[in-house]
Parts: C-alpha cells; structure tokens; sequence
C-alpha cells in the first residue's frame, strides 16, 4: 500500500578555522542521522532506541523489536529495482488479472458473502473491490511475505532516501508490539514493512486496523475478518462515497489512489472488482 536526497552547497569563500569547524561538526551530525552502506548502521540504531524510548516506548518492546536487526541489502535492493510500476496499464493488468485469479476471487466472494456483507453494511465497500485488493496484494492471504519487518523498516529509516518516513513508520511498529496486537515475530511482511493480508504500512495499521472478529486484538496477519475489515476502514477513511463507482474518472477511483499512488496498480484493482461485479 503505499511508497531525501541530500543537497551540498559550493562555498566560494575562505572560512575561518572556528567556522570550518562548526561546519565539519554540522556534517558530523546530518551523516548520523542517515547513511547509505551498512557502516554507519549500529551506531543510528542506537540511537533510534534512544528516540523512541524518549517518546514512551517502552524498553521492554525496544528489546523484543530490535534484537538481531541489522542492516539488510535485499531490502535496499528492492527498493531501487521498482520497475513494474512503469509498465502499460495493459501490461501490467493482463500479467495480474488472469482467468485463475478471477476464479479464486469469485470462488471467495461466495464462501465470504456473509462476512464481506457486514463489511458492506458497516463501511459502505463493496466486496468486490475489498476481494480485489486482497487478491492482488497477497494472493488472497497466501503469502504476506516473508521479510522481517522491523529489520525492513530499520533499514529503511537508516537508507537516506526516505529516512524521515520510515523512521516515523518504524516507530509505529513499535507501537504496535507495544500495544499487544503481535509479536515482532509474528511481524512478517513485504520488503518496505508493509504487513498483513492486505498489505497495510503500520501508521495505517494504527490508524485503520480493526478487531472484526472480536478477538480483542487486530491481528492483519492471520485474521481474514481483522484483515477485510480494516480494508473496508482505510477507503471509508479516505473519503469512500457508498454507491459511487471505483473506476478512472469516478468518485471512488481518487479514495483507491490513497491506497497505493500508482495509477496502473489502481486501475488493475477498479478492472478487477469491475469483472467481479459480472459489468466486463
């Protein structure tokens, strides 16, 4: 569901000695506080620990969360080789919704009707594009991925490219152990810390995630009510109109945007939920 650069400055003029040391100090500090190989790593978890414990995480989830990170080049890998989103919307659409895939997704429309009903009634999205968002992120809940995602997140916030919003998503997966929905253990998910069936980034899990089952815990992972449910929630959150259409150039298509800014990926969604419905 959802996705810094550094400037440097040419100075013509001679400094003096104090002020090419404050300089040289000012430097120090911008390269603590990100960096691009693993060198520097140890020493920026650190102190993220000491950030977060600053802001009420507690020392016990820091433990637990944080044992064994360490700095992962799949993940950076991943990040830099995101190719497929500049594919033709024919292409990529014709790769993801395929004559299997849109057999499974009515073979689960029919043995979730009743739940993906509740759903309807209470956030006013149809089953249709919920069922087409869970088939098209994890395959329906058969593989959530299998990245670690503290060390993902970690990383992330670490790597200079976006650090400022994966510091912020790091620490809300903190909030999540902290608060009892799962284990870091349990914390499996894509290579940019997206967890769950349907994929949600942790401040969208906080925010979003709901216990539909009744459970007393939100559980994204290995809950297809939780996991439908919260779905559902986000697009209503993000202003989904109940009735109004999904599709380029409709109400609702702006509110699935908000779930992922890749226009191609959003359209493939709105062409699945639309074949879903029996109108292509």
């Amino acid at each position: 569901m959802n996705r810094l650069s550094k400037s440097t400055k040419a100075w013509g003029v001679l400094l003096t000695a104090s002020a090419l040391a404050l300089g040289a100090c000012a430097v120090s500090a911008r390269a603590a506080s990100c960096g691009s190989s693993a060198a520097g790593f140890s020493q920026w978890l650190e102190e993220m620990k000491r950030d977060a414990a600053a802001e009420g995480v507690s020392q016990r989830t820091l433990d637990a969360a944080l044992a064994g990170v360490t700095y992962d080049h799949a993940v950076i890998g991943r990040d830099r080789g995101q190719r497929i989103f500049h594919q033709s919307f024919e292409k990529f659409s014709s790769r993801l919704v395929t004559p299997g895939r849109l057999s499974k997704a009515r073979a689960l429309l029919q043995r979730h009707a009743a739940l993906l009903a509740q759903i309807e009634s209470r956030y006013g999205v149809p089953g249709a594009v919920i069922v087409a968002i869970w088939g098209l992120e994890t395959g329906f809940g058969a593989d959530n991925g299998r990245f670690r995602t503290m060390q993902a997140l970690a990383t992330l916030a670490y790597d200079c490219r976006r650090s400022a919003q994966f510091n912020e998503e790091l620490k809300h997966a903190l909030r999540i152990v902290e608060r009892g929905d799962m284990s870091p253990a349990q914390m499996r998910g894509d290579w940019a810390g997206e967890i769950g069936q349907t994929q949600f980034m942790p401040s969208s899990y906080l925010t979003y995630g709901v216990d539909f089952d009744g459970d007393g815990r939100r559980d994204l992972i290995r809950s297809t009510p939780d996991a439908l449910a919260s779905t559902a929630n986000f697009l209503k959150g993000k202003g989904w109109r109940t009735g109004a259409g999904w599709n380029e150039g409709e109400p609702n298509f702006a509110v699935l945007l908000e779930w992922n800014k890749a226009r191609v990926y959003v359209k493939t969604i709105a062409l699945l939920a639309t074949k879903l419905t029996g109108a292509q």
